[in-house]
């Protein structure tokens, strides 16, 4: 007999738990970034030394293919486009609209305080010079993770979008047909056929050798290797965070449906073996009843396999705890990725929440709805670090930055104030440099 979904049951409604326990009780898959970094530090040191020999060479050891001319030529997007299934090019275009939408409408506002006579704090938003979009390539197509970083960095205003996807043996060493037609659609012209560590470390050091110059800002996920080369190289560069593998947690009550949420859980299982699908509940029925629904589910789906091997992870689990505000603490201490909100008083329960990457709130708001065409970013804080980072959105390639401007009004009234204070920290000279300008 095959073997079956088996989603753990974690019974706390005797036991109970303590905040600080929440990861222990369903620990994330272990993913160590620190081993990944050992091995892509030589890689990195080989871009940055030869270039493009580097990547080409890495890439004809891992994938089997040479990725060469790594830049795609426009004759090869505008193919791509062409070549597009209509209703796969109207859903991308639809996923682009949303998007877009969204984006624009969360665009900052500039700002200028007038604080007296002659003095004015203004506060703009400035794009970052130039961004490295990578989208990978491994498991599964993602035209998705095109939309999800170019539209926000278009609605910002970034002058340079350039971007890479890993090179595909099934496409003569190209990036996936529906990745380069995506990329096509919205008007991204530098792409380049590279993935891995040695994508981003190519983004950090440039490639002379093909006119590739270096970006200011990495965005986009990817593998553990991605991430230890994003992590090793910040500080040379800007990312937008560490985004692993994915995530959901369903917080639902006894009113909820159990064969939907069965769905939701598979959903993001069939992404990876480490994939982390949790559902809280105070309802032992509701447990139960998501428990018995998943074994036909995840039968009949095309990663069974895989789903099994996630679902029966340390990462994932059904957890019942003795009352709903214990299950509203556990989720906000596990901080998710996806956190869907199934309950009778949905937007009570979602009043309550503070820590979630991204909130699907009611049975026809599922997670795999944001992860094409709600029009919210799919590129997500992971691990629990949603306690503190945010999601890919239009102010990822953003920067504050303020402009003084104070006249000699604005500036006379403060000037044995700033002085006071410049002896007060022992620097004399600060004070001396205001002072100056009033000297008879």
């Amino acid at each position: 007999m095959s073997e079956r979904a088996q989603l753990r049951l974690l019974d706390l409604r005797e036991s109970g738990f303590a905040a600080h326990e929440v990861n222990d009780l369903v620990p994330r898959a272990t993913v160590d970034v620190d081993v990944a970094l050992e091995s892509v530090r030589p890689l990195i040191a080989d871009v940055a030394t030869r270039g493009l020999d580097a990547v080409v060479e890495v890439t004809v050891a891992r994938d089997g293919v040479d990725p060469r001319p790594l830049l795609v030529s426009t004759e090869e997007l505008a193919a791509a486009v062409d070549a597009l299934e209509p209703k796969l090019r109207a859903a991308i275009e639809t996923a682009i609209e949303r998007v877009r939408a969204v984006s624009e409408a969360n665009l900052p506002l500039d700002t200028s305080v007038d604080l007296a006579d002659g003095a004015v704090v203004s506060q703009r938003w400035a794009p970052v010079d130039s961004v490295g979009l990578y989208v990978p390539g491994g498991k599964a197509v993602y035209p998705s993770s095109v939309v999800m970083n170019v539209v926000p960095a278009q609605a910002a205003g970034v002058p340079r979008l350039a971007l890479a996807s890993p090179a595909q043996k099934d496409f003569g060493g190209r990036p996936h047909p529906t990745v380069l037609a995506t990329a096509g659609l919205l008007g991204v012209s530098e792409v380049y056929s590279m993935g891995g560590p040695a994508a981003v470390a190519a983004f950090a050091h440039g490639l002379p050798q093909i006119g590739l110059e270096p970006v200011r800002l990495v965005t986009g996920p990817g593998n553990i290797y991605v991430t230890a080369a994003k992590r090793a190289l910040r500080g040379r560069i800007a990312i937008d965070s560490e985004a692993g593998t994915t995530e959901i947690l369903v917080l639902a009550d006894a009113s909820a449906n159990a064969r939907l949420i069965a769905y939701d859980l598979v959903s993001q299982a069939e992404h990876d073996e480490a994939a982390a699908s949790v559902l809280v509940t105070d309802s032992p029925e509701l447990a139960h009843a998501v428990i018995n629904e998943l074994p036909d589910i995840v039968d009949a789906t095309h990663h069974r396999d895989r789903v099994i091997t996630a679902l029966g992870g340390q990462q994932s689990a059904v957890v019942l705890v003795k009352s709903f505000d214990e299950a509203i603490l556990f989720a906000n201490e596990y901080a998710t990725e996806h956190l869907e909100v199934q309950t009778a008083d949905n937007e009570a329960v979602v009043n309550r929440i503070t820590n979630a990457g991204a909130i699907f709130v009611g049975d026809y708001s599922p997670v795999s709805l944001g992860d094409y065409m709600a029009g919210s970013s799919h590129v997500l804080p992971t691990g629990g670090s949603a306690k503190f980072g945010s999601g890919l959105g239009v102010h990822t390639f953003l920067r504050p930055q303020q402009i003084i401007e104070y006249t000699k009004a604005g500036l006379e009234p403060l000037a044995e104030l700033i002085d006071d204070f410049a002896q007060a920290e022992g620097l004399p000279a600060h004070g001396q440099a205001v002072t100056a300008r009033f000297d008879a």
